[in-house]
C-alpha cells in the first residue's frame, strides 16, 4: 500500500545529500550509470511516505546521460517493505500514517497513490534499463520496487514475498501488472493470497529474476550486466525497449508496423547524408 507524500514530503530534485541520507536514500551517478541505494539497513530498508516521493522526484531529474540505474539496498536486505509505524496512530514523523489519510476524500486519496506509484513507474522509461539488485528479504513495496525494474539480478538469498494481502491491502506500486507479466494469472494469484516466500532458485524458475548468483557476486553481476546494456548504441536500445514493451498489446500486424516505423528512423539517422 502507498499513498504518497504528506504536506511536510520534499521534492527530490531539491534535495541535497544530506536530506536523502534523512530520508534513507542514496543516489550516485558515475557515468552513464545511476544508483538508487535503499540506505535503512536498521530498518530492512523499509519504506515511508517521504520514500516514495523522493523516487519519483529521483527520476523527474535523472541527469540527461544516465543510460542504467540500479537499485539496490544497504545491508544484508534489499527491503522489508512498508514501515510499520505507518500502520500505527502515531505514524512516521513528519509524514503521518495510514490512519491520518483514511478520512481523505475519494480523489485526494487516489492522487496520493498515483503519487506514490510515480515512483515506480519512470524505471520503466524506454531511455534507460533499471536493474534490481536484490539480496535478503524483498517484501511488500520491496518486491514491487523489484517487479518496477526491467532486470532483476538476486543473491542466492532472496526472499521476495508479496505481503500486502496478508495486511488486509492490495499491492499497489505498479506491482500486480509485472508479476502476472512474468509468471501468470494463477500463479500471481498463488503467490499473492499465500504470502510465501520465493528463494532464489523458484525466482529464476517462475522468470522472476535474469540471474542469481552468491551474495558476494551480485555486486559484480550487475556491474558486468550494465557494461553490457550499455554497449549496445543508446537510440538502438531505446527503440528495440520501445518494442518490446509495447508488443504484448499489440497483433502481429501492429508489431510489425511498429518495427518498420522505429527502422524507419534508426537507418535515416545512421546512414542518410546531410
Amino acid at each position: 500500500m502507498s499513498l504518497g507524500g504528506s504536506a511536510e514530503a520534499v521534492s527530490a530534485s531539491e534535495l541535497s545529500e544530506k536530506e536523502l541520507a534523512e530520508i534513507g536514500l542514496r543516489f550516485e551517478v558515475d557515468g552513464e550509470i545511476g544508483t538508487i541505494t535503499l540506505d535503512r539497513p536498521g530498518k530492512r530498508n523499509a519504506q515511508t511516505f517521504a520514500t516514495w516521493s523522493a523516487l519519483a522526484r529521483i527520476g523527474e531529474s535523472l541527469p540527461s546521460q544516465v543510460r542504467v540505474v540500479v537499485v539496490k539496498g544497504e545491508g544484508p536486505s534489499f527491503s522489508a517493505g512498508i514501515d510499520l509505524r505507518m500502520f500505527t496512530p502515531e505514524g512516521v514523523p513528519g509524514q503521518g500514517s495510514f490512519a491520518s489519510v483514511a478520512s481523505l476524500e475519494e480523489g485526494d486519496f487516489e492522487k496520493r497513490i498515483a503519487d506514490a506509484q510515480r515512483g515506480f513507474l519512470w524505471l520503466r522509461r524506454p531511455d534507460i534499463v533499471s536493474i534490481a539488485a536484490v539480496q535478503g528479504h524483498a517484501i511488500g513495496a520491496g518486491f514491487q520496487l523489484a517487479l518496477a525494474c526491467d532486470l532483476r539480478v538476486v543473491a542466492d538469498d532472496v526472499r521476495f514475498c508479496m505481503k500486502e494481502p496478508a495486511l488486509g491491502l492490495v499491492p499497489d506500486l505498479t506491482g500486480t501488472k509485472p508479476l502476472v507479466d512474468l509468471v501468470g494469472v494463477p500463479r500471481a494469484i498463488e503467490l499473492c493470497l499465500t504470502a510465501r516466500t520465493v528463494g532464489a532458485d523458484e525466482a529464476v524458475r517462475l522468470g522472476l529474476a535474469e540471474l542469481a548468483v552468491p551474495v558476494a557476486e551480485l555486486g559484480q553481476a550487475v556491474q558486468d550486466l550494465a557494461a553490457a546494456l550499455l554497449a549496445t548504441d543508446r537510440g538502438a536500445a531505446t527503440a528495440t525497449k520501445r518494442l518490446l514493451q509495447a508488443a504484448p498489446g499489440r497483433t502481429l500486424t501492429e508489431q510489425a508496423a511498429a518495427e518498420r516505423a522505429e527502422q524507419v528512423v534508426r537507418i535515416r539517422t545512421l546512414f542518410a547524408s546531410g
